[in-house]
């Protein structure tokens, strides 16, 4: 059986997003997030490739650089903006676009996370647009819950 998120109807065309149930403890999700090593694992958008700099786990206010390729390599830093233990935890770049995780405790073993692009803050709205990066992105963050799910139970499974 094929695993897909849900893709989210936001109500503004500069937030996409998805949604997906992954049965294991919202603590276990938040610690893969919270650790940037592991982001080349699970992102959707195949762009993450490794960890370039930063700390064993992430913290509000924590910079991090990721290698990045889109058609050509290159590095990015990326600041954490908003986090809330196991619950939520969002980061951007010199673009100012958000990607942000909730995550919703349904009970003690199966979770609630819900991904978003965000790009209301950014200055270079056109940038994006001219890329088609909102469609992208969409679709990016569907894919990366669906390895989430993957990692995270696998995880739990082996507990």
């Amino acid at each position: 059986m094929s695993v897909r998120a849900e893709i989210l109807t936001t109500g503004n065309p500069q937030v996409k997003g998805a949604s997906l149930i992954i049965n294991a403890p919202a603590g276990d999700i938040f610690n893969l997030l919270a650790n940037p090593r592991q982001h080349s694992l699970i992102d959707g958008s195949h762009t993450v490739k490794s960890l370039h700099f930063g700390p064993e786990r992430l913290s509000l206010g924590a910079k991090f650089g990721m290698n990045m390729k889109v058609g050509i390599s290159y590095r990015i830093t990326n600041t954490v903006v908003e986090f809330e233990e196991e619950k939520k935890i969002a980061w951007r770049h010199l673009g100012r676009w958000v990607w942000r995780y909730e995550l919703t405790s349904i009970t003690p073993d199966q979770t609630l996370v819900v991904e978003t692009f965000d790009a209301r803050p950014s200055h270079l709205k056109w940038w994006l647009k001219l890329r088609k990066s909102y469609g992208y992105a969409e679709i990016a963050t569907a894919k990366t819950l669906v390895r989430l799910k993957k990692i995270t139970e696998e995880k739990s499974a082996q507990r």
